[in-house]
Formats: structure tokens, sequence, C-alpha cells
């Protein structure tokens, strides 16, 4: 298997090759936050990257979560908060979900042979998934505003280094190694490391420190969302 990472959309034709599973992460916090629906029981999500459309799903009676720059907006039923998506709230339905730079990312990478959305919360299912499945793997940083961050960056660093455990694993570029690195330095308390990141710093400034806590916490889901290239929605893996 090949592991490699584009660390932010902008950079991701550079990675780009036929055949690729590609998964999307945004640490801080959309990916996490499509995970946590998800298990909580939500059918299908339907990314969106506009705010206007994701307005037209809101008048046509969907349930939207949508964010910018951190904030809920206003029309929205939910923001990025992982901890809005309860099972009493979004069990059996659809979800409507745009955020500032997540479902850019997923807009990026939405015509690979596979897409898959990944977060420390599913990186133990989402590695077996992997090793079952995938002969190339690009991790497509969702970052900031088509910016490098570092939380998206070392989870790239963690995947690898679980995916390693498991077999052969051949680093696809130099792109991976630093990842690879970066999680090595910060594996033993990725809070400390991430604390003086540009958006650790956004997420506390908008009260949502106890966000940054569950995005970092690996394992706490089992399932893998997938994304279908037929109707544009993201289901749990079967």
């Amino acid at each position: 298997m090949i592991v490699d990472i584009a660390p932010s959309p902008a950079l991701y034709p550079y990675y780009r090759q036929d055949n690729d599973t590609v998964i999307v992460v945004d640490i801080f916090r959309a990916s996490t936050t499509m995970c946590r629906m998800l298990h909580n029981g939500a059918t299908a999500i339907i990314p969106v990257a506009e705010i206007e459309e994701a307005k037209r799903f809101k008048s046509d009676g969907y349930l939207v979560g949508a964010e910018r720059h951190t904030r809920k907006c206003d029309f929205a039923d939910f923001g990025n908060s992982p901890f809005d998506y309860t099972p009493e709230r979004v069990a059996g339905r659809e979800v409507v979900f745009t955020t500032t730079n997540g479902t850019m990312a997923i807009r990026e990478g939405a015509n690979a042979q596979e897409l898959l959305i990944g977060s420390f919360s599913n990186i133990g299912a989402l590695s077996r998934y992997c090793i079952e499945h995938a002969e190339r793997i690009v991790v497509l940083c969702a970052g900031w505003n088509n910016r490098i961050n570092l939380e998206d960056t070392i989870f790239g660093g963690a995947l690898l280094e679980r995916l390693s455990a498991c077999g052969k694993v051949t680093i696809g570029s130099d792109a991976a190694r630093v990842a690879q690195l970066l999680w090595l330095e910060a594996k033993a308390d990725p809070m400390g490391f991430l604390m003086e990141s540009e958006h650790y710093g956004r997420l506390i400034a908008n009260g949502a420190e106890g966000d940054a806590t569950y995005c970092l916490s690996s394992d706490t889901v089992e399932i893998v969302p997938i994304y279908n290239r037929m109707d544009k929605k993201i289901r749990v893996s079967r």
C-alpha cells in the first residue's frame, strides 16, 4: 500500500492519481462532526460547498448544519460542533452540511475512485477498511482557506503509523514523511502540541475547547463514512 498526503486542497491536484482512495480530513471539526452524526443515526450527509445551496435545502425542509469561520450560520439547525448532532435530533434523518473548509475539500476530491471521511474518532475503523480495500491512499487535508494546518497533518502521520503496524506501507512523498515526523513529536500529547496552532486558537476564542478535546480522542466511533458519487451523499460503509 502507498500512503501519501495532500497538505491542503490547493495542493491536491499535485498528489492526485487514478484509482486513489482519498480520505478527507478536517480534524477541527468537520470530518469529526460527520463521523459523529452518522454514528448517532443520521441516514446520510449531503455535503455542499456553498451557503446559498444549503439555504435552498433548508427551504425544502432539510435539516442543515452550516458553519463559517468557526461560527454557526444563523439560518442553520446546527453548527460544526460534534455535540450538536445528538441521536434525538438526527437519527433517521438526512443532514445537509456545509463548512468553511471540510466540505470544500470533499468537493475537490469528489471524483476520486473512492472518497472516505477520516478523523481521530474513527481512525481504527478507517485503518482496517483501508488495509482491506485500498492500494494507494491520499489523505486530503482540509487545512484552513487552502493553507496547511497542523491538526490535519498530524492525523496523516497517525494514520500512517496505524497502517504501517498492520502491513507493508510505502511512503508516497516528502509530505507524508513530514506528517510522520510531526506525529512522532505530537503523539505523546496531541493537545499540548496543538495549543499554539492557529485553529485551536479560533476554537478557544469561540468557546469550543470541549470540541477540540473530543476531536483529538481516538476510536470513539466504529464507522467509515463513504461518499457516493452518484447521489452525492455520504453514508456509513456496509
